[in-house]
């Protein structure tokens, strides 16, 4: 029997960048106001600090993993240093990967041998079955969950249930 590595692949739209919780107008203010209004797009509650714990649990083999277009991809490498997620987080700078296709996402977890993933797309999680054996669901959804998946609303789940998956003790709640 082989020993798997764990590895960790992260979404980064509604489930690292909160666009829909921006106060000046949601998701558009993050993809087409100016550099100030784009950078003012919270993060989503929990997910630095989250992963900044997961990050060591996982040896640092975690990747953020995100579909958009060339200029999409460029305000999200500028929202990240703006946030200073790579310091904060503990993920490596080159352990970001962007496709221009949601279901392009599952070269990207066949290469990184991925066996965890967050995403909050229903699509994304569809084109990876198979691949990933950990999928997290994140955020409200429309549907109910495939048993495939987990239902993970927020990142205290997602810790909660990776948690597991690694035979690691929860942390008590605060």
């Amino acid at each position: 029997m082989t020993n798997i590595l764990p590895r960790l692949g992260i979404d980064i739209g509604r489930v690292i960048i909160d666009g829909p919780a921006h106060p000046g107008g949601g998701d558009t203010a993050f993809f087409s106001g100016d550099e100030a209004t784009m950078l003012a797009t919270p993060e989503v509650p929990g997910a630095v600090e989250t992963i900044a714990r997961l990050v060591p649990l996982f040896d640092g083999r975690v990747w953020l993993v995100s579909k958009c277009g060339p200029r999409v991809q460029a305000r999200t490498l500028r929202w990240l240093a703006g946030h200073d997620f790579h310091r904060r987080s503990g993920v490596p700078h080159d352990h970001v990967r962007f496709c221009r296709a949601r279901a392009d996402k599952r070269a990207h977890c066949r290469d990184l041998a991925l066996t965890h993933f967050v995403d909050d797309h229903p699509e994304v999680h569809a084109a990876i079955r198979g691949t990933v054996a950990h999928q997290y669901f994140f955020g409200p959804q429309r549907r109910p969950v495939p048993a495939y998946g987990r239902p993970t609303p927020t990142w205290a789940d997602v810790e909660r249930l990776v948690l597991r998956t690694l035979h690691v003790a929860t942390p008590p709640s605060p």
